[in-house]
């Protein structure tokens, strides 16, 4: 018997936007902590593959899944194909992203000179498909009586960031749907947080640290200096996702570095 608390005791974990960055790292925690099976999300299907493959390579199944989580009915296909492969979906990492090309500018055009077309891709990504993704997620759940939920933020929700209004606002709505959604799931034995970041070496941000100006200048407001990595990360969503965290629900905790504390 493992006396490791963090053992996920051969569960199956569903991780969206896993072909790089923090998903790909939770993805292969996951393998790493006896997971029993891990689906593969990503919008770009050779991403998807290729850490599936990594997966495996750890001895632990895995399941590639193209999928659009801005698309509720791809999104429900994807539950049903892995609902097929390993009967039960128990944890679901919504990781999927979108900061727009360049997450680290703050020239982009003020709020109030944005067309609402504008704010789709923020909208749709960081908050429907987390809607979309928990809605096909937790009927099965609540069936079963267990589940863990962990949604990825970033700490633009929890203080807000100049020009990133509409990203920031999204972020924090997905936060305050895991809030609400912790209350109405508590009873069923399904815990739902957050975990929000700060600046996380992901493919997006590392092409722009290369610029040793920028990367001095985002380091100041960092208590810890050095940017966070995806594994970082990929050890709280963990640690929320085993039982170990059986009695800790709707909350937001951040892994930034001391960019911003909670309370």
């Amino acid at each position: 018997m493992s006396t490791n608390i963090l053992d996920l005791k051969g569960r199956v974990g569903l991780v969206t936007g896993a072909g790089q960055g923090v998903g790909r790292a939770v993805a292969l925690r996951f393998a790493e902590h006896n997971a029993g099976g891990v689906v593969v999300n990503d919008f770009r299907l050779e991403r998807a593959e290729a850490v599936a493959a990594e997966v495996e390579k750890l001895g632990c199944k895995a399941m590639a899944a193209q999928c659009d989580v801005t698309d509720y009915a791809s999104v429900s296909a994807m539950f049903e194909k892995a609902r097929a492969k390993f009967g039960a979906i128990d944890l679901l990492v919504n990781n999927a992203g979108n900061a727009g090309a360049d997450p680290t500018a703050v020239s982009r055009k003020p709020f109030w000179e944005q067309e609402p077309k504008d704010w789709q891709p923020f909208l749709g990504t960081n908050l429907f498909g987390v809607l979309y993704c928990t809605r096909a997620a937790v009927p099965p759940m609540i069936q079963r009586n267990y589940g863990k939920i962990v949604t990825v933020i970033s700490d633009a929700g929890r203080v807000g960031e100049p020009h990133l209004e509409i990203y920031s606002g999204a972020k924090a709505g997905a936060a305050g749907f895991m809030r609400a959604i912790a209350k109405d799931l508590g009873r069923q034995s399904i815990t739902a947080n957050c975990v929000a970041l700060g600046a996380t070496m992901t493919p997006a941000i590392a092409a722009r640290m290369g610029d040793a100006e920028l990367r001095k200048r985002t380091l100041k407001v960092y208590q810890v200096k050095r940017l966070g990595e995806p594994e970082d990360a990929a050890n709280m969503i963990l640690f929320l996702s085993s039982d170990a965290s059986s009695w800790i629900t709707g909350q937001t905790v951040p892994v930034n570095g001391g960019y911003s504390f909670a309370m």
